[in-house]
């Protein structure tokens, strides 16, 4: 039982981390649409400027960070805490959680999707109106893709929340 609070303990402060680094990537593709705004004619974030690099470097790497930190994290919910669920959850608990876990599966693809309009941003070979428009997509990707994780990180939250108030209890 200890081990299954301690799982659970574990992911609430994994949702924490992840709904943070979302919000971080939300930034900085924020930041490098800003750019290209704000600077048009100056010409700043033109493809091959070292700015432009530095800021699609760094956003390349936030958003392989994420990714990897959601996976892992799905990984150990479909296999750790569905075992614990299974083994010390209620059948609606259990029910609840593999419909949380369902979703899990769009979510990949999302970040799947964000992958490829960083990929395509940081190859260098579109066109100033393609990449521009290519921002905007991901930006407004990313954007909800986080909305959409937050929605279900709050919803696992709550039902992480229910069982362990149930171990606790039947611990006394």
């Amino acid at each position: 039982m200890d081990e299954t609070i301690a799982l659970i303990d574990k992911i609430i402060e994994e949702h924490k981390t992840i709904i943070q680094r979302m919000k971080s990537l939300e930034q900085v593709a924020n930041d490098a649409e800003a750019m290209a705004g704000l600077d048009k004619a100056k010409e700043v974030f033109m493809p091959g400027r070292l700015e432009q690099k530095e800021g699609l470097k760094k956003l390349q790497e936030l958003q392989k960070t994420v990714e990897e930190g959601i996976r892992a994290h799905f990984t150990r919910e479909e296999t750790g805490l569905l075992s614990a669920f299974e083994k010390q959850g209620d059948t609606m608990l259990l029910q609840a959680l593999r419909t949380l876990l369902l979703e899990h599966r769009d979510l990949r693809q999302r970040l799947t999707q964000a992958k490829k309009h960083v990929t395509e941003l940081t190859s260098g070979k579109l066109s100033r109106n393609v990449w521009e428009a290519t921002a905007h997509d991901m930006r407004a990707h990313i954007s909800h893709t986080r909305k959409l994780l937050e929605a279900h990180a709050q919803n696992e939250q709550e039902l992480l929340h229910k069982l362990r108030n149930k171990l606790m209890k039947s611990e006394r």
